[in-house]
C-alpha cells in the first residue's frame, strides 16, 4: 500500500539542501522565496545546508543526510521543500535514515528527483515531482505551478485533476525579472508517437533520467520489489525528463534501464520538454522516443510539463494516474489511493 502524507493550512516548510546549496550572492533569491512563502501563511525553517556551497555541493554528504534525517524527525516540520537540485545527490543516500522516514511530502525536482524516488520505492511513501523552493519566489504563482499546493492538499482517497499548461518558457531571461519568475512564451503542445490522441494509466513512476538511472542496481533503485511490496503488481506509468544527455546518451540510459527491469509491466513512458536532446549523427530524440515505443510495444507521450523547460504539472511518485492527450492538449488525472 501507497501511503500519502497530507498538507494543512499554515503548515511548516523545512528547507535545507541534499544537493546544491545557495552561494552567498545568491542568498536574496532564497531570502525572497522564503518571504513570499511567510506572506501565504506558511512557516519556513532554515537549515544551515540551504546557506553554504562548495564543489558542487552545500556541504559533505553526512552533514546532508543528517540535517535531512533531522527535518524528518522534527514534528514541527510538515513538508521538507530544498531550495533547488544540483548535482551530487546521490552520495547521501547511504546516509539517509529510510527506516524513519515519516508521512511528510518532500517537494523538488532535478536532483532531487533521486531522493524522492528512492523514499518511494523503498517506502511507499509517495513523494511529490513539482516545482523547487525558489522558483516560488514570485509575486505570483502561474496557474500550473500553483497547483502544487492543491495537489499536496489532497487526502488519501481523492483525486485531483491538472491540465497541461497554455504555454511554457522557451528559455530564462534572468536579466528580465518576472512577476511570476518564468516567461511563458511558447505553445504548449503534448505529442505523441503515434501522432493519435491517447489514454493511458498506472502507478506513476520518475524524474529526471540523468540521475534516476544511476540508481539501477542500487538498494535504493528496486523497482521489481516495490511492485510486489506496495501496488500489488499494478502496472507502472513512467514520466521522465532529460536535463542535459544527447539523443544517444538518452537512448543508453533508456535500455539500461529497460535490461534492469524497470519498463517490465509498464503501461507508458511520459517525456518532458526538454532543451537538451540534441541529435548526434541525425538521431533525433523523436528516433529514440519512437524506437522505444516499438521496443516496449507501449505508448510514449513527449514534450509534457515535466521538468528544466517550466511550467510543470506537480507528479506524485505512487499515485495511480489516468492520463489523456487530446489535439496537443494533456490532462493528468491522480488518484491517492493506497
Amino acid at each position: 500500500m501507497i501511503k500519502y502524507p497530507s498538507l494543512n493550512t499554515g503548515a511548516a516548510i523545512g528547507v535545507t539542501a541534499p544537493s546544491s546549496g545557495v552561494p552567498m550572492e545568491l542568498h536574496d533569491i532564497l531570502k525572497l522565496a522564503c518571504n513570499r512563502m511567510e506572506l501565504k501563511g506558511f512557516k519556513i525553517i532554515c537549515g544551515d545546508t540551504v546557506w553554504t556551497q562548495s564543489k558542487a555541493k552545500s556541504t559533505t554528504a553526512k552533514k546532508r543526510a543528517e540535517e535531512f534525517n533531522e527535518m524528518m524527525k522534527d514534528e514541527n516540520i510538515d513538508i521538507i521543500i530544498p531550495p533547488w537540485g544540483g548535482e551530487l545527490l546521490i552520495e547521501m543516500l547511504e546516509y539517509v535514515d529510510f527506516d524513519h522516514i515519516n508521512e511528510k511530502w518532500i517537494l523538488g525536482y532535478s536532483d532531487l528527483s533521486v531522493l524522492l524516488l528512492a523514499i518511494t520505492l523503498k517506502r511507499g511513501i509517495a513523494t511529490a515531482h513539482g516545482t523547487n523552493l525558489v522558483d516560488l519566489r514570485g509575486e505570483y504563482w502561474d496557474g500550473t505551478t500553483a497547483m502544487w499546493h492543491n495537489v499536496l492538499s489532497t487526502h488519501t482517497g481523492g483525486s485531483i485533476l491538472q491540465c497541461s499548461s497554455a504555454k511554457y518558457q522557451k528559455e530564462w531571461q534572468h536579466d528580465k525579472p518576472s512577476p511570476c519568475i518564468f516567461h511563458l512564451t511558447d505553445q504548449t503542445y503534448w505529442k505523441t508517437t503515434s501522432n493519435h490522441n491517447l489514454k493511458m494509466n498506472g502507478r506513476l513512476l520518475g524524474g529526471c533520467i540523468d540521475v534516476i538511472r544511476h540508481l539501477v542496481g542500487t538498494p535504493f533503485g528496486n523497482v521489481h520489489a516495490f511492485r510486489n511490496q506496495f501496488i500489488n503488481g499494478e502496472q507502472v506509468l513512467w514520466y521522465l525528463e532529460n536535463c542535459e544527455l544527447s539523443t544517444t546518451d538518452l537512448r543508453r540510459s533508456l535500455i539500461q534501464m529497460k535490461l534492469a527491469g524497470w519498463f517490465e509491466h509498464c503501461s507508458g513512458i511520459m517525456f518532458g520538454r526538454s532543451s537538451a536532446n540534441h541529435p548526434v549523427d541525425d538521431y533525433t530524440v523523436e528516433d529514440v522516443y519512437k524506437e522505444l515505443s516499438d521496443e516496449l510495444q507501449i505508448p510514449i507521450i513527449y514534450d509534457i510539463d515535466c521538468g528544466h523547460v517550466p511550467p510543470q504539472i506537480t507528479f506524485i511518485n505512487g499515485a495511480y494516474a489516468e492520463i489523456e492527450v487530446e489535439e496537443g492538449r494533456g490532462k493528468v488525472l491522480q488518484y491517492f489511493n493506497p
